[in-house]
């Protein structure tokens, strides 16, 4: 390796096919010039670490079945696991480690490990003794020699897309909002020993600017750093930090980041194990009684369709899970307030709640169509706030609508941080629920989105709203106003609850 001296990375490709379709990298030394391959993900270059030492003579070991790869030359042991952030160097002669995070996961793709480039570059330098340096986002130079640190200007005249952050701190958390001037297309995050770090691609920050020493609340410290083209962000947390979340703000391009504490994480009322155990499911027919929902082409109302859906719903899961206990928000045609469902969701303890709604479009007919899967988040397009707002507007009909707060995304976020720790439950039904609709042969699955819905706002469990389908759309309507139809919908929505279930048992034998 000691005679390499350059690396120039050049890729070309008319689509990024990670499996069937491989990008080269050019690497040049003093005799020749090799090939390896590599892939490009969101603008970041990816290395294949087996094809890199494979090339250049490197010794490794690589175990197929843990997904892991070591690299070794006369000074140290270089150890990357598959989908991990963490890498380890170790010191042959002493055998101390260092464990590097990087921004961004490796991944495993057609039986090889690929790590980030432009994050790796200390990595790299450790493990070559020698010194690194990137001339372009395609570009790198290794030079022979120790390793050297570049010093670089950090009051340049540089113009930056994030220019400052604001800090607000409340009981059940706090919120970031970092202040853009321009859209985050995307991010990667991870979190370790107290440390959750977060990336944003293509933009850099103002660092005088973006930093923050904390006032005792649940964030102790920011400190920002700027990776070449990306941001990256170490929000360093106190030990009552459980769950965080990134968002985009609707009509701005700034971005909120939530980091929620333990302040509405149920005590053990219970035994442990029988807190955790899956046995009550809630589910939720919207609308009722004097609120008949959206109105079919044909006349049908939807708190009839979602009436009708629930109770086959509960039929199926008396009858296949006879250990689990179903709760009805409603079983006939009554009205119930919006908080009063998930009052009565979390009095029976449920592990699950399903609030379950139809779809339509203002102008009818319309020919939308399919299967919508919503999580308690502020809405990111119009169309998810115009349906939320559409289903919050039941609220008129209650004696006291003024309990629910306007729907705003900073005051929306501060209310649903509380469930930030079911979050992840409701994104794998919800995940289930997609793979499932995406087999009707009728009607497509139009995705999982997410929106502000009050109704899920007090149910602190995991869950999901559901939106079964458009009664503006007459295909859709007579399909799901027929007991055919309610049936083969509820059948679906029972598949995705089998294999949640399945998959929710295991996480807790684990933990």
């Amino acid at each position: 390796m000691d005679r390499i001296l350059a690396i120039i990375f050049i890729f070309c490709f008319s689509s990024v096919v990670f499996a069937q379709q491989s990008n080269e990298i050019i690497i040049v030394d003093e005799d020749k010039t090799t090939k390896v391959p590599a892939f490009i993900r969101e603008g970041t270059y990816y290395l294949s670490l087996k094809d890199f030492a494979d090339k250049f003579q490197i010794n490794y070991y690589y175990n197929q079945s843990a997904k892991k790869i070591e690299l070794k030359n006369d000074n140290y042991l270089l150890k990357v696991s598959s989908r991990n952030p963490f890498v380890i160097i170790t010191d042959r002669k002493n055998n101390s480690q260092i464990v590097y995070q990087l921004a961004t996961s490796t991944y495993y793709i057609a039986d090889k490990i690929f790590i980030p480039l432009t994050y790796s570059t200390e990595v790299l330098q450790k493990f070559l003794s020698t010194n690194i340096k990137y001339e372009s986002p395609n570009k790198m130079i290794i030079q022979k020699g120790l390793v050297q640190t570049e010093v670089t200007d950090e009051k340049s005249e540089k113009k930056f897309e994030i220019t400052g952050l604001e800090i607000d701190e409340k009981a059940n958390g706090t919120l970031i909002r970092l202040k853009s001037n321009k859209r985050i297309p995307s991010y990667a995050s991870s979190f370790k020993d107290g440390v959750l770090t977060l990336v944003f691609r293509k933009v850099n920050a103002d660092l005088e600017k973006t930093s923050f020493d904390g006032t005792g609340g649940v964030v102790k410290k920011i400190q920002s750093r700027n990776v070449g083209n990306d941001l990256e962000l170490k929000i360093f947390v106190a030990p009552e930090y459980t769950t965080n979340e990134v968002i985009n703000v609707e009509r701005s391009n700034d971005i909120l980041i939530t980091i929620h504490n333990k302040l509405f994480v149920k005590k053990d009322k219970q035994p442990k194990k029988e807190k955790w155990e899956f046995d009550v499911i809630v589910i939720d027919p919207g609308h009722g009684g004097k609120d008949a929902g959206a109105i079919g082409v044909n006349g049908v109302k939807e708190k009839d369709v979602n009436l009708g859906i629930a109770l086959e719903l509960g039929k199926l899961i008396q009858k296949e899970m006879k250990d689990v206990k179903v709760v009805f928000t409603r079983k006939d045609d009554t009205f119930v307030d919006l908080y009063k469902r998930g009052k009565i969701a979390n009095e029976h303890d449920g592990k699950l709640f399903i609030s379950i709604h139809c779809n339509s479009t203002p102008k009818k007919p319309n020919d939308a169509n399919g299967f919508e899967v919503y999580l308690l988040r502020p809405g990111r397009t119009k169309e998810a706030i115009a349906i939320a707002e559409f289903e919050n507007s039941v609220i008129q009909y209650e004696e006291n609508p003024q309990r629910y707060q306007k729907l705003t995304d900073e005051n929306f976020i501060l209310v649903s941080m509380a469930q930030a720790a079911y979050m992840r439950y409701s994104e794998k039904f919800a995940e289930f629920l997609h793979n499932e609709f995406n087999r009707h042969p009728k009607l497509q699955s139009r995705g999982v989105k997410q929106a502000g819905f009050y109704v899920l706002v007090g149910a602190s469990m995991p869950n999901v709203l559901i939106e079964s389908g458009f009664l503006s759309n007459p295909a859709d309507a007579k399909y799901l106003s027929t007991k055919t139809g309610q049936k083969e919908f509820a059948a679906y929505i029972f598949e995705a609850i089998k294999k949640y279930r399945a998959h929710y048992e295991s996480e807790m034998k684990a933990n």
